[in-house]
């Protein structure tokens, strides 16, 4: 991820989370391509615990292996939220739905477990 272009979520559309229509997030091609990018990546760190456990491989190198992988979905949730904060969540709240933060504080409470 170091070789990567870091891409902050204040670059993506921000005409996301409409009431009117269906939930839907509107992320730059720039942004969906970076996430998309990470996704895979990690699906390929998966497959490769996968695989390491089916050669026996020594346990504290596995564990090694899926504490990066949880660090990487991390990232990418720490993006989308900041992307989501920003755009979806500011909206809905200038819109008066302040009902939105409970939603938010249940979404953060879900990725702190």
């Amino acid at each position: 991820m170091a070789n990567q272009e870091e891409l902050l979520p204040d670059e993506a559309d921000r005409s996301c989370c409409s009431p009117e229509s269906e939930r839907k997030s509107h992320h730059s091609d720039k942004m969906k391509n970076n996430l998309i990018s990470r996704l895979n990546r990690i699906e390929g760190q998966i497959r490769g615990v996968k695989g390491m456990i089916e050669k026996d491989t020594y346990c504290d190198d596995v564990l090694n292996q899926i504490a990066a992988i949880q660090s990487a979905l991390n990232s990418v949730g720490k993006l989308l939220l900041e992307g989501h904060m920003k755009s979806c969540v500011v909206e809905r709240i200038q819109a008066g739905e302040h009902e939105v933060i409970d939603e938010l504080l249940i979404t953060v409470n879900k990725l702190m477990k």
